[in-house]
């Protein structure tokens, strides 16, 4: 008899603990489970206040600067001069650049002599330039630094005795070219390099 309720007490002591230990697996992983619920719940939250503190996009910002126009930003300068050329100058003529024409000492001049206009169109013509005649070869011809620039002519005639439409009224256009783009501008016609420069207007010097 004893024995018997010995037994029978052992067997509800084991039940008892099993269904305690299921008891705490289940409490374990409720608890879990409820944990990650908060933790979802807490990044939803955090991202709903991301969203709601992002408001309407400001006004754009002021317009930058100009910048120069050009050839990768090449500032040009082209500007004309006209010449007489007689004993008196010894055939040349010196002058100095205009004000505010900037020129430095890599800078490189190309040179364009007006050899005629064709219907109302300008001819222009590269110098240095030479003219082969009968009696000898005239070359028309110049030398610059960063102050001034020389326009001459020179050769195997008598300049003396050369027509005046040699001589006289001759039309020279400048234009000053930084020497890094100098390579891909010479050579090139006037109308090239003006639009390459962007230049539209050019100024007459004397």
């Amino acid at each position: 008899m004893k024995a018997s309720k010995f037994n029978q007490r052992k067997k509800l002591h084991e039940l008892t603990t099993a269904h305690f230990g299921l008891i705490i697996v289940y409490l374990v992983q409720t608890i879990k489970f409820l944990n990650m619920k908060k933790v979802f719940a807490l990044l939803t939250v955090i991202s709903l206040v991301f969203i709601s503190c992002e408001g309407d996009p400001g006004p754009p910002g002021p317009p930058g600067l100009d910048g120069q126009d050009g050839l990768d930003g090449l500032i040009g300068q082209v500007f004309e001069f006209e010449v007489d050329f007689n004993a008196a100058n010894d055939f040349s003529a010196l002058f100095e650049y205009p004000p505010g024409v900037e020129v430095f000492e890599s800078d490189v001049i190309l040179v364009y002599q007006l050899v005629a206009v064709d219907n109302g169109l300008d001819i222009w013509e590269p110098l240095p330039r030479t003219m082969f005649f009968q009696d000898g070869i005239l070359l028309y011809g110049y030398d610059f630094s960063f102050v001034d620039i020389n326009f001459f002519l020179d050769g195997t005639v008598d300049l003396t005795q050369l027509d005046p439409a040699l001589s006289q009224n001759q039309v020279f256009r400048v234009a000053i070219v930084p020497a890094e783009f100098a390579q891909d501008l010479k050579n090139k016609s006037l109308e090239t390099v003006m639009s390459a420069l962007n230049v539209e207007k050019v100024n007459r010097i004397n």
